[in-house]
């Protein structure tokens, strides 16, 4: 049997993405395709961490403040997390691969322009602009992926390799930023992207053709202006949360705005001619589950990297390149898992098995974190919890990236692609404001009740670590149960004829 959702949205004239092999020009070189694509997408997924280990060093450096501190990390995910949208309408316009080398070629601009910064300013004006850069880059990497695997199989190993890489990119960005900071210089964090970038745009230029749109719309302006502006009201409000707490007029003033922008933009959606996100890319159930499924994973990553990262460096007293090596098997068994799920468990096993039961392994990984302490040891509490949250990680990621670009027309495919990034953009930005107000809190709590133990400070520390990660916990369980409500059962397979997935 078959289960659809009705499709009334008027016929398309453009060829879906599941276009026949002899159509695709990508199709001879798609393997060194997903290699390119691979060192882009985790030069942007490392360069949200990579950059975290060198903070207090280039604090030191170039003399700001604590409170400026923020705006390096905050200046990059408010760029990118607002442009992402027009980002990948863009890549939907004009070209795949023209977006995307621009996207490389600025991301590595700004990068050796933060890298030779000599004060605040120039250093965080370069950050914001390759948030900016970043935005054209990612969506448009992950819709080359969706248009150049179009084969069922192998677009289940392609996705598989990298789902892998944008859950492990977070990691190796920690390791890498350790061994550079220690061993080089805060500024090898930003001058290591011009590597990487260098690399994926020779590729890019040799193995990637221009496909022009079959049908080119217009931009939707309004759309365009209402969600750019909600989103970075979105990411910004969390982010003030952090430092000035939920109960700031700023904080409540920018989420307030948020919500109302964002409404306006799916009102403006039901009537634009040409919708910047045309809403039945994200209402298909099986699609609205994998999105959903990226927004909690999100939440609850930055359980582990933020409070893990606080935890090794800050109680455990390891060293900013020890703290990277202990990530390693977390990203071996998220590699492993991606690859096993990718190969052998998607073709056969429905996402609504998957998706939930990964989310369910990333939560019984946290609930085994939370059993850490002063007197822990890393293999008995960390190394565990950490490889069972890799499983999970790579199951839901594998099996989600796919899914929420799948069947999807290839003049929408950039679009669909931003928004996997946006919703872990903002799941990101969310996760991290809430585990922090919940952990300073609970911190605050302990001090307060434990005034007599002479290590106070080091205890309630710990103590915020761990309620931090009941509460990603909860994430990742909650994510498990709702994805298991609204994803379908069955196979996914992409319907030539609209864009909503038919499951048999």
């Amino acid at each position: 049997m078959t289960d659809t959702l009705i499709d009334t949205a008027p016929p398309r004239l453009a060829r879906p993405v599941s276009a026949a092999i002899p159509d695709n020009p990508h199709h001879g070189r798609r393997w060194l395709i997903l290699a390119v694509l691979a060192i882009a997408q985790l030069m942007v997924v490392l360069d949200s961490t990579v950059v975290n280990i060198a903070l207090p060093t280039a604090q030191e450096s170039l003399g700001f403040s604590d409170g400026n501190r923020q705006w390096i990390v905050t200046g990059y995910a408010l760029a990118f997390g607002s442009l992402l949208l027009i980002g990948g309408r863009l890549a939907d316009l004009f070209g795949r691969k023209r977006v995307f080398i621009i996207g490389l070629g600025g991301f590595a601009v700004a990068s050796a322009v933060g890298g030779a910064a000599n004060g605040f300013e120039m250093l965080v004006a370069a950050r914001a602009v390759q948030g900016a850069f970043g935005a054209l880059l990612a969506p448009a990497a992950l819709s080359l992926l969706t248009t150049t695997f179009t084969d069922g199989k192998e677009r289940a190993k392609a996705f598989g390799i990298y789902g892998a890489i944008a859950g492990a990119g977070a990691a190796v960005g920690l390791l890498l930023g350790g061994f550079l900071t220690e061993y080089a210089s805060w500024r090898w964090t930003m001058y290591v992207n011009l590597f990487f970038a260098g690399a994926a745009m020779i590729g890019g230029a040799l193995w990637l053709r221009h496909t022009p749109a079959d049908v080119k719309p217009r931009i939707d302006i309004p759309g365009t202006l209402t969600v750019s502006a909600g989103l970075f009201a979105l990411v910004y409000g969390f982010s003030h949360a952090e430092t000035a707490g939920w109960g700031s007029s700023v904080t409540i003033g920018f989420l307030v705005a948020s919500v109302i922008l964002l409404v306006a933009f799916a009102f403006i959606q039901t009537r634009s001619p040409h919708p910047l996100l045309p809403l039945r890319v994200v209402l298909d159930r099986t699609r609205g589950g994998a999105f959903l499924s990226m927004f909690a994973s999100a939440i609850g990553m930055f359980g582990i990297f933020l409070f893990l990262t606080y935890y090794l460096q800050g109680s455990m007293h390891y060293s900013a390149v020890k703290t990277g090596v202990a990530f390693l098997p977390m990203v071996a068994a998220l590699v492993f898992a991606s690859t096993v799920v990718s190969t052998v468990l998607s073709p056969r096993v429905s996402p609504r098995i998957l998706i939930p039961a990964g989310m369910g392994i990333a939560a019984l990984g946290m609930v085994v974190l939370t059993g850490i302490g002063l007197d822990t040891s890393y293999v008995s509490h960390t190394l565990p919890g950490t490889m069972i949250i890799g499983l999970g990680l790579g199951t839901v990621f594998a099996t989600a990236m796919s899914l929420a670009t799948m069947g999807v027309h290839a003049d929408d495919a950039g679009v669909a692609s931003a928004a996997v990034n946006t919703v872990q953009q903002v799941g990101g930005s969310v996760g991290t404001a809430l585990l922090n107000t919940l952990a300073a809190t609970a911190a605050s709590t302990f001090a307060a009740a434990h005034l007599s133990s002479s290590n106070v400070a080091e205890l309630a520390a710990v103590h915020s670590y761990v309620v931090a990660f009941w509460w990603a916990a909860g994430a990742f369980a909650a994510g498990s149960v709702l994805t298991a409500i609204i994803l379908r059962s069955g196979i996914p397979h992409a319907d030539p004829d609209s864009e909503v997935l038919v499951v048999v």
